[in-house]
């Protein structure tokens, strides 16, 4: 289990390292795709319940990761919504602003109200604005597992399109067949699949998981991030080895172009640190050739979200 889930080639071939000071040939360091903040007194996540998640409730902020991420080399950052509720986004795009570690935003908004492009143009306007680079929604969380396909949230999808941004798939394996279809109705947003789906890492199995990966993946417009795999796992037990045969996957399915690494940070600490989730990142794609590292660890972030970097 875990917490919150919560192209065009690239112009840089260069080598991308997870050491100390790391970063690329071309002079861009690691660009961790996805991470989250909180700050309980402004704000409950409600998603923390029970004891397993309690090492989680607790404030995350970037003061927090950033020593953490520039030790292991990452200059830049996409940071995420946690909740749905409006208010975190204009948050976290001021939050942006004032940073010059987070790039870009994955905010939230309601997809099914008949205002979503007035509001996401309200957003773009405001304070931290142009940091904003996609929209996602707990669909995780929807007991309708068609959720994606419903007209009025196919309508919010084609307005976050419209917007020029991108749409994170939050999903479970059972809800990826209506993932295929609103993507392949939509071919002009990208959907970028955070987490590989949340595959059943614990128990081992693939199918039917693989099958429905590869069929997202044969849609041209459609990126997959590789986070989240170590809270998929057994927490206390987990090995690189459990995790291979799902990087592997999404590794041949996407191919290294359109797959990027997310450490989900502060989730992932509930099985691992932030360094060990980017060194078993590093190990899963160990058979990478330069340019694919540094797709994998740079590239495909900043052309999928256009971050400035």
């Amino acid at each position: 289990m875990s917490g919150t889930d919560t192209g065009t080639p690239s112009a840089v071939g260069a080598t991308v390292t997870g050491g100390e000071g790391g970063g690329t040939e071309g002079g861009v360091g690691i660009v961790d795709a996805h991470h989250h903040v909180w700050d309980l007194a402004v704000r409950d996540q409600d998603w923390i319940t029970g004891p397993e998640l309690a090492p989680l409730r607790r404030d995350f902020s970037l003061a927090d990761l950033e020593p953490e991420a520039r030790a292991a080399g990452v200059s830049a950052t996409v940071l995420v919504q946690t909740v749905t509720v409006a208010e975190e986004t204009p948050e976290f795009l001021a939050l942006a602003a004032g940073s010059d570690l987070v790039a870009g935003v994955v905010g939230w908004t309601d997809l099914t109200s008949p205002e979503v492009a007035d509001t996401l143009a309200g957003l773009r306007e405001g304070p931290g604005g142009e940091h904003l680079v996609g929209v996602r929604h707990q669909v995780q969380g929807e007991p309708d597992p068609r959720w994606l396909t419903r007209p009025d949230v196919l309508r919010g999808l084609a307005a976050v399109a419209d917007a020029g941004l991108v749409y994170d798939l939050l999903v479970k394996p059972h809800q990826l067949p209506a993932a295929v279809e609103a993507a392949r109705r939509l071919p002009r947003l990208t959907f970028v699949l955070d987490h590989l789906a949340k595959p059943p890492v614990a128990s081992g199995e693939l199918e039917p998981w693989a099958g429905e990966i590869r069929r997202l993946a044969a849609l041209p417009n459609t990126v997959c991030k590789l986070s989240g795999l170590v809270t998929e796992a057994d927490w206390d037990t987990w090995r690189v080895a459990d995790l291979q045969p799902y990087a592997a996957t999404v590794l041949d399915a996407f191919g290294p172009d359109r797959l990027m690494f997310g450490s989900d940070w502060p989730v992932c600490r509930l099985a691992s640190d932030y360094r060990e989730v980017l060194d078993t990142a590093e190990t899963l794609v160990c058979g990478l050739s330069p340019a694919e590292h540094h797709d994998v660890f740079a590239g495909c972030a900043v052309r999928t979200y256009g971050l400035p970097i």
